[in-house]
């Protein structure tokens, strides 16, 4: 058995077990952790660090220290809910998602015949989210394989049981996204991932130019769909989700205009972290790609970006 392979066995095994343990279990497990995971993850909390910086400036020091670790603490928390989110018993997940807010946006759509474009952060457990819509809508989404490959069984299996299809993020993706928009389903983006060179606009986010998907345009010029934000957020009490469903900023139907697009998608994830700035994973590279340096996304600039102010926070 190779590397690969035996650390798919080993996570395999741990989600299996941890999909028997209750949400609040898992967060003070999380909570346990992460003190240790804090010092050993240098590079996540390092950028973790410079995106809360460009955020929230003008923080005091312990405030921000104080930032750093919640946030951690939420990351740790939604790698152990995975178990939960793929392998629990369904009637678990479900009971374990208390409130669903905002519902309407969707039912509203669909019963005018129009399908709904659904924008999912990195925010809370949007695999949790992942597990409603594909329970109780027609959803479809774009899926790209882990870097581990002996985890694309389990992961593909995980998001797909309760009904999602799962398509490749390549021109025969978009066309299968179009398709069920057409029959009027639900489809889901995740709007904060960085794209290739020549696959977006840079846009503001939280006051500084991020590198962002011009996908959604493509797709709302060529369908009747509305834009919603959705997430599945841990309740104050840390017992369970609430999902919210949010409306888009309305730049987002700038069809022919990318970078207005760009601009309301960007505004539109600002919303949904909103609701809990600390449950959003800012560990993510988000300000990696820079304007004016497209020959070299991994060069010195990005270097000097996430390791500038090497001092503990």
């Amino acid at each position: 058995m190779n590397r690969h392979n035996l650390q798919a066995k080993l996570i395999a095994r741990l989600w299996r077990l941890l999909s028997r343990r209750s949400p609040t279990t898992l967060w003070r497990l999380a909570t346990a952790i992460e003190p240790l995971y804090a010092l050993l993850a240098v590079r996540e909390r390092r950028v973790t660090r410079m995106n809360l910086r460009q955020a929230f400036p003008g923080m005091e020091k312990k405030a921000r220290r104080a930032q750093i670790h919640a946030s951690l603490r939420h990351s740790i928390a939604t790698m152990l809910e995975l178990g939960l989110a793929w392998k629990g018993e369904p009637a678990r997940v479900e009971a374990s998602i208390k409130e669903v807010k905002g519902r309407e946006l969707l039912d509203r759509a669909r019963e005018e015949g129009r399908g709904v474009i659904v924008l999912a952060p990195h925010f809370g457990n949007w695999e949790v989210l992942n597990f409603w819509l594909s329970s109780h809508f027609p959803f479809t989404a774009m899926y790209a394989p882990p870097r581990i490959g002996a985890l694309d069984p389990l992961i593909r299996r995980g998001r797909e049981r309760m009904g999602a299809q799962l398509v490749p993020t390549s021109a025969r993706g978009v066309a299968s996204l179009l398709k069920a928009l057409q029959r009027s389903e639900a489809i889901g983006i995740l709007p904060d991932q960085e794209p290739e060179w020549g696959s977006g606009e840079f846009a503001d986010f939280f006051g500084h130019p991020a590198y962002t998907a011009t996908l959604l345009p493509k797709l709302v010029s060529r369908t009747s769909a509305r834009v919603v934000v959705g997430v599945a957020r841990r309740r104050e009490q840390r017992n369970g989700f609430e999902i919210h469903f949010l409306e888009a900023d309305e730049r987002v139907y700038a069809e022919r205009d990318e970078a207005l697009s760009a601009r309301g998608v960007n505004a539109s994830v600002e919303r949904a972290v909103a609701l809990d700035a600390m449950q959003y994973q800012w560990e993510y590279k988000r300000y990696r790609k820079t304007p004016g340096e497209r020959e070299n996304a991994d060069g010195w600039r990005e270097r000097r970006f996430y390791h500038q102010g090497r001092r503990k926070p």
